[in-house]
């Protein structure tokens, strides 16, 4: 699976600093680099905004850009929303092509891993609202993320979240078109990919959210599989092994094979595994979670979940916890 940088980490000092993208733009500090390109923080100078600079890599690709790069461009291009990170510009140099985007100094991941910072179950809601609102926005236009992971939801100074990278990102095509199943980051790739289904729809992209709702309540990753073969057995230790009769036709997938049976967890189980959660919440994550993707809900249908019209209501995102930058 190809490597998809991320905007955020921590900062280091390039020796070709400051370097000219356009009469408009100027690259000052790298902050990242992977598989099809280098990140860089700069400054757009008509407007002094801080903006992060994606440099793509020119060299060892077939028709001279990594298929990533040309994805991300074209969908970053189509979808605009408050809750999916904004290009801003693309800008072609000497040594290649730049996509202006904007400035999103850290992630949900870092976030979850601060132990020093409290996670309220207001902010929860908060954090869930926004991935779910532009998660509908990909799927309402026809478009799969294929890789949601709290390290690809980035976050505004503003504390407004916003789905990004954008490399295995497809769109919907022929309901009898094969698609791969090599997508999604392992801990949240749905059961169904994990078995080798050439067919799929955003339902894939859901099973991702609701692995990351987990994550958020506990603080930990929720299916941590080793590799792939483990990540069945994590998944079906936690949410029960899936059967003719509770996932018709799941014995016809190519890559299921006997399966050890667990039986699914109990209401009190789950109530004992997420202890701070309401009925509504563990309504909301077992629906994200069905093993069986037809029986899983839709943005829209986790959108008008009674979750998040209970209290607390979602936190204003200018209150949620951010990042402190630490005095250098």
């Amino acid at each position: 699976m190809t490597e998809v940088v991320s905007l955020s980490g921590p900062e280091q000092h390039d020796d070709e600093s400051t370097l000219k993208v356009s009469s408009n733009y100027s690259k000052d500090t790298k902050v990242g680099e992977g598989t099809y390109a280098v990140v860089y923080v700069g400054v757009q100078k008509s407007s002094h905004r801080k903006i992060a600079i994606k440099e793509i890599k020119t060299g060892g690709f077939k028709d001279g850009l990594d298929m990533s790069a040309i994805r991300e461009m074209k969908y970053l291009q189509e979808l605009r929303h408050v809750n999916i990170i904004e290009l801003i510009d693309i800008y072609s140099e000497h040594n290649g092509l730049n996509l202006i985007l904007e400035y999103l100094p850290y992630d949900l991941e870092m976030l979850i891993k601060d132990k020093s910072i409290i996670f309220t179950p207001a902010n929860i809601k908060s954090w869930m609202l926004m991935t779910l609102r532009g998660l509908h926005h990909c799927h309402r236009n026809f478009i799969l993320h294929r890789d949601l992971k709290p390290n690809n939801l980035l976050l505004s100074p503003q504390g407004v979240l916003k789905i990004a990278d954008f490399g295995l990102a497809r769109s919907l095509g022929a309901p009898n078109e094969e698609l791969t199943s090599n997508v999604v980051t392992r801990w949240y790739r749905a059961p169904e990919l994990l078995f080798g289904s050439k067919h799929y729809t955003g339902a894939i992209d859901i099973w991702s959210v609701g692995v990351i709702f987990a994550e958020l309540m506990l603080r930990t990753p929720y299916l941590p599989g080793a590799n792939d073969m483990d990540q069945l057995i994590v998944t079906f230790r936690a949410l029960g092994s899936p059967t003719e009769a509770n996932w018709t036709n799941v014995s016809k997938l190519p890559g299921y094979n006997k399966i050890n049976i667990y039986p699914p967890p109990t209401r009190q189980e789950l109530r004992n595994r997420f202890s701070a959660a309401t009925e509504s919440t563990l309504d909301l994550i077992c629906s994200m979670l069905m093993l069986d993707p037809l029986k899983r809900c839709t943005t829209t249908e986790a959108l008008l979940s009674k979750y998040f019209v209970e209290s607390p209501r979602a936190t204003d995102p200018k209150s949620l916890p951010k990042i402190v930058p630490k005095n250098k």
